[in-house]
């Protein structure tokens, strides 16, 4: 099963709402500081689920005064991908809220070539060709990132 978020209308503040309560009940059962900064940078991305560049949340930051210099946009942005709260979107250079932090998936991105929307499509690990190749292989994947490029609705 295949589910998508980021295309569709929908709430945005429930998608803030939900990641961040997400986010620090991941963060209190694993002991782990999820500081105001972090938690800042995870809030601006899922805000309007777009790909955000490190330098373009930066911006952001620094006109709330939490800080000008890259390594505290790099450092947060570090912490919330190694956590599974962010993706990195390899062809764009950019970052994007995970649309389902806590749980277990393996996502695909879809990217719009014309506006550069990005939405996350939610597959079941258990049941992704990739995966079973890799495994039947012997090979042990650390981490998947899946990239389709192609027309969001939008700008069709």
């Amino acid at each position: 099963m295949i589910a998508m978020l980021g295309f569709e209308q929908h709430d945005h503040h429930q998608c803030v709402t939900d990641g961040i309560k997400a986010a620090e009940a991941y963060c209190a059962e694993k002991g782990l500081r999820f500081t105001e900064t972090r938690k800042r940078v995870l809030e601006i991305l899922l805000e309007g689920h777009r790909a955000l560049g490190a330098y373009d949340i930066l911006e952001v930051l620094h006109s709330e005064g939490r800080g000008s210099q890259p390594p505290v946009a790099y450092r947060a942005l570090d912490f919330l991908v190694e956590h599974r709260f962010a993706h990195k979107i390899e062809r764009l250079n950019a970052f994007v809220a995970c649309g389902h932090i806590g749980e277990t998936h393996a996502p695909i991105f879809l990217i719009c070539n014309t506006c550069d929307a990005v939405a996350e499509a939610h597959a079941d690990p258990a049941n992704n060709q990739v995966l079973t190749l890799a495994r039947k292989s012997g090979f042990a994947v650390e981490r998947l990132v899946a990239e389709v490029i192609g027309t969001c609705p939008d700008c069709q």
